[in-house]
């Protein structure tokens, strides 16, 4: 199990205001980042190793 207690959470830039819909990524944690539902900061948060988290993001990308 990955220790989350200092990742430093944040939203995405293009959440906007769409009812607290949005998911956080902690990004500063060595060799993990995590993602997590803001609505539910206390419940469970999904990990990945940085190289597929930056596939996940290339492939989500428009046009990608």
């Amino acid at each position: 199990m990955v220790d989350l207690a200092n990742a430093k959470w944040r939203k995405s830039t293009r959440s906007g205001d769409n009812g607290g819909a949005c998911v956080e990524v902690a990004d500063n944690l060595s060799g993990v980042v995590a993602v997590r539902d803001s609505k539910d900061p206390a419940g469970p948060a999904l990990t990945f190793a940085p190289d597929a988290w930056s596939a996940f993001i290339r492939g989500a990308k428009p046009g990608a």
